[in-house]
């Protein structure tokens, strides 16, 4: 059975063995995101993170829409009042300061630092995205490793409307491209599923009625895999994102590749894992003296 936090604002289930589903739970409200949401994903998260037997995390949306954006209606001294009765997750401070500084610091906290966690969990994520998925919808499912998306979903970031250059966490450019970053941006317009697939943007698309399966299917693939090899993949390719350029992502890589050779060595006495290779023994080899 899943369990849900107090508000049910986040649904946490785990429908496969190494799979933990987290579920934005505000259908009526298009899932759009308040500061009481943002804390309960974050929790949610964490939970999938420091759970031993979890490999892979799906995010997923209930209702028509993943995610209608940042909850407008709470407001910034609303989000500000949650803050205060709560441990802020970051070193964030002086949320109540007057001028630019307290809405600063809210913003660092709740619309940047908040996703930059989901983007650096040492496990792969999935976000699994059906009908509108609007500018923050974009930045939880930019934080995800994998996007999988319904036929009908759309994408749009119309802050640029509002007079702002973009949401907080601006992955526009590598998401989508140079040119078509500036043209989304410049005139709001939405994109489709098939539209995000051409951009590199979404791995797969597929029937509405498909996405939850397809999304279990893919995480349980990945959680066969050695939890460790996921890790530093996942950090050498974020790696290599954060530093463009042929020879520095391979660069960045050669590190965690000879880190993940010690440690299989530690492990089985062994350069590579044998434990989830088809046709290998499952019986690690004899582990070198201490």
């Amino acid at each position: 059975m899943p369990d849900q936090d107090q508000e049910q604002l986040v649904i946490y289930a785990t429908p496969a063995d190494g799979v933990a589903r987290i579920t934005l739970n505000r259908p009526d409200k298009r899932n759009a995101q308040n500061a009481p949401l943002l804390y309960a994903l974050d929790a949610a998260f964490q939970k999938a993170a420091r759970d031993n037997d979890i490999r892979c995390i799906i995010l997923d949306a209930a209702g028509a829409d993943f995610s209608a954006g940042h909850d407008l209606s709470a407001g910034y001294l609303k989000n500000i009042e949650y803050i205060k009765g709560i441990n802020p997750v970051t070193m964030e401070g002086g949320f109540d300061r007057d001028g630019a500084e307290g809405m600063y610091a809210t913003e660092q906290e709740i619309y940047l630092d908040l996703v930059k966690r989901i983007r650096n969990l040492p496990k792969p994520t999935i976000a699994a995205v059906q009908g509108k998925c609007i500018a923050a919808g974009l930045m939880l499912a930019w934080a995800c490793d994998l996007i999988i998306a319904s036929e009908e979903a759309t994408f749009m970031d119309p802050v640029v409307t509002y007079g702002m250059p973009g949401v907080e966490w601006f992955a526009h450019p590598y998401e989508l491209g140079i040119r078509k970053a500036k043209q989304m941006l410049f005139t709001a317009d939405k994109w489709t599923a098939a539209d995000a697939k051409v951009f590199g943007m979404v791995n797969e698309v597929v029937a509405r009625d498909a996405l939850a399966d397809t999304a279990l299917a893919m995480a349980s693939k990945i959680a066969t895999k050695p939890t460790f090899a996921l890790r530093t993949v996942k950090e050498a390719i974020n790696r290599a994102a954060d530093h463009p350029g042929i020879q520095p992502s391979i660069e960045a890589n050669m590190p965690l590749h000879h880190l993940a050779h010690q440690h299989n060595m530690r492990l089985y006495g062994r350069a590579m894992d044998p434990t989830h290779v088809p046709g290998w023994s499952a019986a690690p080899a004899k582990k070198p003296a201490e």
